[in-house]
């Protein structure tokens, strides 16, 4: 612990990245540097010890909670991400094999009091979203979650012949504002960062982050939306008046006009105009700027950063081709490429804080989840049918091959042929056509022998 907290004092002012005009000056300050640092972008800064997370996450908490498609997006995975559970799984010559549950997972069972499996996950895939780093430590017979903005890596350079080789983690410091840093050691956290930060060597990254100004462009279409029925819902218009008219008189006019023609609730009426009046139009309806097509393809762009398909989270662009073989097409796209790989990643990081049980088996056990009752995952009755029939056939297969019922039924399910037991008899289809089975002889009587 000694070493964190040097590290901590000695730690310089370090760099917060927290949108894409950052990366953009954190990439121009690494190109001015000599050296091997011109061929590339550079992880930190010399000297540094820390890899201190970027101060977004209120700002990015607000945008989700401001934002319908930053919103849709992120409850649809969490949703999906939070649906499994965790189990063991073995391992026979380092291939998957059956899984199994047992009292150790009582923790990620009830992490803490009254919550589920499915809390704990949902909190995960949030702060992974948002942050792009989801922290916990274990605590007693709790998890603790740790904000990840409260926390910093520490880090120290490795010396290789002279020189330094990249940075070795020591360990964490959280600090809550106004409070004293708390370390913890590497094996006392769990890290959670499932997209790594192209400008370090640890940190996660959130997926929001490229799309910042997506969803500036989003903010600003329903603003226009706004603009467009307060001002009667029509495109913003120029009226002339002669240059005769006086001041006064042109205010009046104004005044007037505005009164009864401007806001939501005069649109549409008939517009009555005075002689030495003109009314041109300079502005385009949502027609004729194709309103839609802008919009839509914002948010197509902010769903294919999330990794949900748009037909999932019924985006326009994705409705518009919505079709029973689409969605299932999107879903198998959603679930293979976003949500089974955010799956993996989560089971390996906890696997840090709970031990397999069994004192041998930790080298040949892994923590794992399980997604057969997830709904979402489910397929259809019909390719559920002809899954088990496959199956029920390849057992038949094998039982007439002459392994155990048991072990091939274990094999199928676990999908690990090494599972298979032989039983010693072999079908009849195996002896050559008119060829009898070994007989054995009655042994001879006494008198029979004499």
């Amino acid at each position: 612990m000694t070493s964190l907290w040097q590290a901590r004092r000695r730690r310089p002012e370090t760099r917060a990245i927290s949108t894409i005009d950052d990366y953009a000056l954190a990439i121009q300050e690494s190109l001015g540097y000599g050296g091997l640092a011109a061929l590339g972008i550079t992880q930190t800064q010399p000297g540094q010890a820390t890899e201190k997370a970027p101060g977004d996450l209120p700002g990015y908490a607000q945008l989700f909670a401001t934002n319908p498609v930053i919103w849709a997006c992120m409850v649809a995975r969490q949703m999906v991400f939070s649906a499994p559970r965790f189990i063991w799984q073995r391992l026979n010559d380092g291939t998957p094999s059956a899984m199994f549950g047992s009292s150790e997972l009582r923790l990620l069972e009830e992490p803490w009091t009254g919550a589920t499996t499915q809390d704990l996950l949902s909190r995960v895939i949030q702060d992974a979203d948002l942050a792009g780093n989801s922290y916990w430590t274990r605590f007693g017979d709790e998890l603790v979650r740790l904000r990840p903005d409260c926390m910093q890596i520490v880090l120290e350079p490795r010396e290789h012949r002279g020189g330094k080789l990249g940075w070795r983690k020591l360990g964490y410091l959280y600090q809550e504002p106004g409070e004293e840093p708390v370390p913890l050691l590497t094996d006392e956290v769990t890290h959670f960062a499932p997209v790594p930060d192209p400008l370090a060597t640890y940190r996660g990254m959130s997926w929001l982050t490229p799309v910042i100004r997506e969803t500036q462009n989003d903010g600003l279409m329903a603003r226009h939306k706004k603009a467009f029925l307060e001002n009667a819902a029509t495109p913003n218009i120029v009226v002339r008046l002669d240059r005769e008219v006086s001041p006064e008189a042109f205010g009046k006019f104004k005044d007037k006009m505005e009164a009864g023609h401007r806001g939501v609730d005069n649109a549409y009426k008939t517009l009555y105009l005075g002689g030495g009046a003109d009314v041109t139009v300079v502005g385009k309806d949502f027609q004729q700027m194709d309103f839609a097509k802008v919009q839509g393809a914002g948010e197509t762009r902010i769903a294919a950063a999330g990794g949900v398909p748009p037909i999932i989270v019924g985006l326009s662009e994705g409705l518009q081709a919505a079709t029973y073989s689409n969605y299932g097409q999107a879903r198998r796209r959603f679930a293979d490429g976003t949500i089974h790989p955010l799956w993996q990643n989560a089971a390996g990081s906890f696997g840090r804080l709970v031990r397999p049980p069994g004192v041998n088996a930790s080298g040949a056990v892994r923590l794992w989840y399980d997604a057969r009752d997830v709904p979402f995952l489910r397929e259809d009755a019909r390719d559920a049918a002809e899954i088990q029939g496959l199956q029920s056939r390849t057992i038949r297969t094998l039982l007439d091959a002459g392994y155990t019922p048991e072990s091939a039924t274990a094999a199928v399910l676990a999908s690990d042929w090494s599972l298979l037991q032989h039983t010693g008899l072999f079908s009849v289809q195996l002896q050559k056509p008119g060829q009898a089975g070994p007989t054995t002889s009655p042994a001879p009587t006494e008198e029979e022998g004499s």
